[in-house]
C-alpha cells in the first residue's frame, strides 16, 4: 500500500465529506478510493471515520490520524518546494579541484559571472595538477583532461582542448626551427611530470592521421603548469600545451607556434565526480557553466 496516497485520499474525504466528491476531485474511481480507505483501516487496525447513508464523520482515532496526515503532507509539500526552489536557485558548498593552467586561463577569468549566476554557492577551488583522490580528501567533483582510466568515477565530457607546440623566439634563434619531427632529436624541450601519462619526456604529434610520439632531449623538469610556461618563456626549450593557456603569448609574439601542421589531436576536458555521489543542482550548475565556458574555448 502506498500510506502516502492513501493519507491524501484520506484527507480528501474527510475534508469534501464524501466519497463520491473526494474521487471526483482526486481523478479515481469511488471504488478506487472506498478500498483504499479499507485497506488503510485495516493497515491501522482501527477504524478511522464512522459512515452513514447521509454523514461521515472521524472517530477519535480517525481525528489524531487526520492531524498528523495533514501535518506530514504539508512538511512533504514543503521538502518538496525547498528542493524546486534549489534547483532553480542552487546553494550550498562545492568543492572542485582542476588543474592549475585550466583554473588560471579558462574558469577564475570567468568566476565573476558563475558568482553572479549562483550566487548562493560556496565555490571551494582546489588548483594543482595532480590527480586527488576524492573520497579521501573530500571533493565534490574534479576537471580532468586527457583519456580517462578511472572505472569508479563518472565522467561527463565538457569539450576538448587544441594542443600546439611552440617556444620563445630566443630559443628558435639559437636552435632554429624544427619544419620535420625528424629535426626534434636536434632540439631540447622544457619536460613536464606529473600522473597524466600524456606528459613527460616526449612530445606528441599527428602525421598522416597518426598519432607520433617523438623522444625530445632536456635539462629540467616541471610538474607545475605556470612554471612551464614560464621555462619556455625564458628560451630554455620547445613546450606542448593547450594553446588557450598561452594564447596571450602568442599574440604578443613572445611565444611562437612550430610544427602546426602536425598538431597533436584534441585533448578531452571531463567533469568527474563519484559514482555513488548524486550530482546535485549546485554541482549540475558547475558543469553546465563549465561546459559553456569550454565550448568557446576548444
Amino acid at each position: 500500500m502506498d500510506r502516502v496516497q492513501a493519507m491524501q485520499v484520506f484527507l480528501r474525504v474527510v475534508e469534501s465529506r464524501s466519497f463520491v466528491r473526494a474521487a471526483e476531485t482526486l481523478g479515481l474511481p469511488a471504488s478506487s478510493v472506498t478500498g483504499i480507505i479499507k485497506r488503510l483501516e485495516k493497515h491501522l487496525q482501527t477504524r478511522l471515520l464512522n459512515r452513514s447513508t447521509r454523514n461521515l464523520s472521524l472517530t477519535p482515532e480517525g481525528e489524531r490520524y487526520f492531524s498528523r496526515c495533514r501535518e506530514i503532507l504539508d512538511l512533504i509539500d514543503d521538502t518538496e518546494s525547498s528542493l524546486h526552489s534549489s534547483a532553480e536557485r542552487p546553494q550550498g558548498r562545492l568543492r572542485v579541484d582542476m588543474p592549475g593552467g585550466i583554473a588560471h586561463a579558462v574558469i577564475l577569468p570567468r568566476l565573476g559571472e558563475f558568482q553572479e549566476r549562483y550566487p548562493d554557492i560556496y565555490l571551494m577551488i582546489g588548483v594543482n595538477d595532480r590527480q586527488v583522490d576524492l573520497i579521501q580528501e573530500g571533493v565534490d567533483c574534479v576537471i580532468r583532461t586527457g583519456s580517462l582510466e578511472d572505472s569508479t568515477l563518472v565522467a561527463r565530457r565538457l569539450g576538448g582542448l587544441r594542443w600546439i607546440t611552440c617556444a620563445a623566439p630566443s630559443y628558435l634563434n639559437e636552435k632554429g626551427i624544427p619544419k620535420v619531427l625528424e629535426d626534434l632529436p636536434q632540439h631540447r624541450a622544457v619536460h613536464y611530470f606529473s600522473s597524466t601519462p600524456r606528459r613527460g619526456s616526449a612530445l606528441h604529434f599527428s602525421e598522416d592521421g597518426d598519432r607520433v610520439t617523438v623522444p625530445v632531449p632536456g635539462t629540467v623538469a616541471v610538474n607545475e603548469t605556470e612554471l612551464y610556461i614560464k621555462l619556455g618563456l625564458d628560451g630554455l626549450g620547445l613546450i606542448q600545451l593547450a594553446e588557450l593557456l598561452v594564447a596571450d603569448h602568442l599574440r604578443t609574439g613572445a611565444l611562437v607556434e612550430v610544427l602546426a601542421d602536425r598538431r597533436p589531436t584534441s585533448v578531452p576536458v571531463s567533469l568527474l565526480y563519484p559514482h555513488h555521489r548524486f550530482l546535485s543542482p549546485a554541482m549540475r550548475a558547475f558543469a553546465d557553466w563549465t561546459a559553456e565556458l569550454f565550448g568557446n574555448v576548444g
